[in-house]
């Protein structure tokens, strides 16, 4: 990924000498259990990590030559190596290494991106419960539809962003999987019993059936988890987009000291992290639609799904983290504006309060299609024209005849909608996450 959406944390995770570094990881508990068992003796592990070295100018310089990532990397540790080096890789293939290692950076990065996960879902459960009773229009079609308050609107972010932490959560546990059972997976060379104890040095549990690599299956379910994720920041970012139009102007993202919109109009205030966040989930649904075409492999491995994973799994990592990090930031600073949240409710007129109109009215002359006729004629006149719903009801005989004013004026209560919120919150926010 490049330095502009990388974050130096994760990015660290997938640098070329990390990478190298939990390969000998994988070596170093390969050789420990080789010693616990009996078959190399004993001291081998810590001779080669003392004389052990990661150089990465060399390994670049022997693959230049062998064409094989993997033995060039062995290759310039066994050059640093006494008789040791005999038992480095000892009854491994080369996928052994890769899937097992590729499984542990994984496992941390999938680790760290829960941590910030979760406080991204804090930020979203203080928003809820601070803007609760913050009333404003909800929306369908972009068109003013029944009140809803801004609290609420968080609320529905913060259940989905749980909803993800399970989905993440459980795609951790699915991708901890590695394997030492050899070139096509039937452990001819190391039993399972060994393959076990490397991988619980590793923290890492053992594939159920391998074939010469981890099935890529698990993989393509944490892209997609992942890409998941990215879309539930995108729902937020285009939602925070929307509201942030000059004609709504709702809520604005933050806008920092000596910040400048626009090279040409000096007025301007846009959107532009949240425009970034909706840019960056079409990439990462990108990467999780590729996961799913390197699921399907020639007979027990082809290298097809080797090549799309060094760009896919480390930048759906780096990219999901970065978004997190910038969602958090423009949910942090976000400027939320209840006066002109009321007074968008408020343009129709009083059309929010149709449908109530239209079962009291219903219920007043037992037939529906007549109320809908009659509550409609009055709604498309105040579309057009302006002017109050209610003082257009008042006057119509009908509705007069069938709705007193005091019950007419109970219908226009604006709390009335908003009674079975405080219950809503209670259960969404019953789930022990995203507490701070």
């Amino acid at each position: 990924m490049i330095p502009r959406y990388t974050r130096e944390r994760m990015g660290a995770l997938f640098s070329d000498s990390h990478r190298f570094q939990v390969w000998l990881e994988v070596e170093l508990a390969h050789l420990e259990t080789l010693e616990e068992v009996g078959i190399a003796p004993s001291g081998t592990a810590a001779a080669v990590r003392g004389r052990a070295e990661i150089r990465i100018e060399r390994i670049d310089e022997l693959e230049a030559t062998l064409h094989h990532d993997v033995i060039a990397f062995l290759t310039s540790i066994s050059e640093r190596l006494g008789p040791e080096r005999k038992w480095l890789h000892w009854g491994m293939t080369s996928s052994d290494l890769v899937d097992t290692a590729q499984a542990v950076l994984l496992d941390r990065a999938v680790a760290l991106l829960r941590r910030d996960w979760e406080a991204l879902g804090a930020i979203l459960r203080r928003m809820a419960v601070t803007h609760r009773d913050v009333v404003m229009v909800g929306r369908t079609h972009g068109v003013h539809a029944e009140p809803i308050t801004f609290g609420l609107k968080a609320l529905g972010w913060f259940a989905e962003a749980h909803r993800q932490a399970e989905r993440i959560e459980r795609a951790h546990e699915t991708i901890r999987r590695g394997k030492l059972s050899g070139a096509v997976g039937t452990g001819a060379h190391l039993s399972p019993a060994i393959e076990r104890k490397v991988l619980a040095r590793l923290g890492l549990e053992p594939e159920t059936v391998a074939t010469q690599v981890v099935p890529r299956d698990r993989h393509a379910h944490l892209l997609n988890v992942l890409a998941g994720a990215a879309a539930t920041c995108e729902r937020i970012a285009v939602e925070i987009r929307h509201l942030q139009r000059t004609e709504v102007r709702e809520v604005q993202e933050p806008f920092g000291k000596g910040q400048k919109g626009s090279s040409s109009m000096p007025h301007k205030r846009n959107p532009i992290l949240c425009e970034r966040i909706s840019g960056l989930a079409r990439l990462m649904r990108g990467y999780a639609a590729t996961g799913l075409e390197n699921v399907a492999l020639w007979h027990e491995r082809d290298i097809s799904h080797s090549s799309v994973e060094r760009i896919t799994l480390a930048d759906s990592c780096i990219l999901l983290d970065y978004m997190i990090d910038r969602m958090r930031f423009v949910l942090d600073g976000l400027v939320v504006r209840p006066d002109a949240m009321r007074a968008n409710l408020e343009r129709t007129g009083g059309l929010i309060f149709s449908q109530k109109v239209l079962l009291a009215l219903t219920d007043a002359l037992g037939d529906r299609e007549r109320a809908y006729r009659i509550v409609q004629t009055h709604a498309m006149a105040t579309w057009e024209e302006g002017g109050s719903f209610r003082d257009r009801l008042r006057a119509d005989p009908e509705v007069a005849r069938a709705i007193d004013d005091d019950r007419l004026d109970a219908i226009f209560d604006l709390d009335r909608f908003l009674v079975r919120v405080p219950e809503i919150f209670d259960v969404a926010l019953a789930v022990d996450w995203g507490r701070e």
